[in-house]
């Protein structure tokens, strides 16, 4: 059956500094009418800095809305008009001064799709180089690596919750036993 959603009317709610917000007055399969909120999102990467022996880069870092430190893979929003992968190497120099001779595309996640357009485009970096670190002048980080297994194990455990994060070790690993 075709579950399709018609849009009636749209409303810019909100325009904000990374997000926008629209009400949208929709029409759903059974006819009946009701309200979506959708926040639009210019999209991100992460990236799974993969070492020769078996570490990953992470990085720590405030996240306000849940008002707790967090360790992530390094990651950032796509810019105006940038492609991801160009993306993906810059957000990694900025963040933990790594540049990669191999890039490898692990797929792309919908970090919320029941309310927002944001794709993750996930990275798995390997044959690192460590540079210097240059992150935005309003972002503070710790950055460290692990093993990819205790990554996992963390993971298992509920230590690290980060969505990009999850998916991007699970698929990392993944890809390295096959």
């Amino acid at each position: 059956m075709d579950y399709t959603e018609e849009t009636l009317r749209r409303v810019n709610t909100h325009k904000g500094i990374i997000v926008d917000v629209e009400t949208d007055m929709i029409r759903l399969s059974n006819g009946a009418i009701t309200m979506r909120e959708v926040v639009r999102h210019p999209g991100g990467v992460s990236v799974v800095a993969l070492d020769r022996d078996g570490t990953v880069a992470l990085v720590r870092q405030y996240r306000y809305p849940f008002r707790r430190h967090l360790w992530e893979l390094p990651a950032g929003k796509l810019e105006p008009g940038e492609e991801p992968l160009p993306a993906a190497k810059r957000e990694l120099s900025e963040e933990t001064g790594l540049e990669a001779e191999v890039w490898t595309d692990l797929g792309e996640v919908y970090a919320t799709p029941g309310y927002c357009t944001e794709i993750l485009h996930l990275y798995l970096a390997e044959e690192l180089r460590q540079g210097e670190a240059h992150p935005d002048p309003n972002e503070f980080l710790d950055v460290t690596r692990i093993p990819l297994d205790e990554l996992l194990d963390r993971i298992d455990r509920g230590e690290i919750r980060d969505a990009k994060t999850v998916v991007g070790a699970l698929r990392a690993h993944r890809l390295r036993r096959n």
